[in-house]
């Protein structure tokens, strides 16, 4: 008999289409004791203005009045999927800040709750949130079902990554060269293209020339852009 995480893996990975694989999470979730979940996936570029895509099953009142007062602002959950990657239970501290948030939400149903954060090599942020209105989320439980909740909101954003990332982070047309990575690292230290071309052994020109070709390729404006990319995309290890 196959296991239970050989089972939820094949729902997940087997899912053609974002919205395919959200319901199979769903249903992975209610099975867990939750009515609602929601996940969302975040990109690490543009920097000012970063990709965001959500997916969830809150109530539609809940999910407008969100959307409307920009609430994504102000969750503290969300604050916190950004920062770090520990597991974060809902409770009156963590929306201590925030009580007329924490009261309109948990007037829709949602009460008690459970986050967990994800962030893979690629630098794509995610975070499975569970929820629901009855039954306190206790110490005891929690310890029973948060192994499998971690494993499933991993599983999750592999499966999201897997079909998202190429729209919400563009890959370039063509791949960079193994000199380029390496004039973008020394880029991204803070080397300037005398220093990189020391280091190395070649001509100023010629680093000058990587860089050029970095930057076409990432279609940004200039080399201090092309080496946060770089950087932040994971393509410089």
């Amino acid at each position: 008999m196959r296991g239970w995480q050989d089972e939820q893996l094949e729902a997940l990975f087997t899912a053609r289409s974002e919205r395919q694989l959200f319901d199979r999470l769903v249903g992975i979730v209610r099975k867990l004791g939750f009515d609602h979940c929601s996940y969302g996936v975040r990109a690490p570029l543009p920097l000012t203005q970063p990709r965001i895509v959500v997916f969830d099953n809150y109530p539609t009142a809940w999910h407008e009045r969100y959307a409307a007062g920009n609430y994504v602002t102000i969750d503290p959950t969300v604050r916190h999927g950004l920062h770090s990657l520990m597991p974060l239970r809902w409770s009156d501290d963590v929306f201590d800040a925030v009580r007329g948030f924490w009261e309109e939400a948990r007037a829709h149903g949602l009460r008690h709750g459970w986050a967990q954060p994800c962030r893979d090599p690629s630098g794509v942020a995610g975070m499975l949130t569970v929820a629901r209105s009855h039954e306190e989320l206790g110490d005891t439980e929690l310890r029973a079902k948060a192994p499998q909740l971690a494993w499933v909101a991993q599983a999750a954003h592999i499966g999201m990554s897997r079909l998202l990332v190429r729209r919400l982070v563009p890959e370039p047309e063509r791949p960079l060269t193994a000199r380029e990575i390496v004039v973008m690292r020394w880029t991204a230290e803070g080397k300037s293209a005398a220093e990189i071309a020391m280091i190395l052994g070649i001509s100023t020109r010629t680093v000058n020339f990587h860089t050029s070709s970095v930057v076409r390729k990432l279609g940004v404006a200039n080399k201090t852009a092309a080496a946060v990319h770089t950087a932040l995309l994971g393509m410089l290890y």
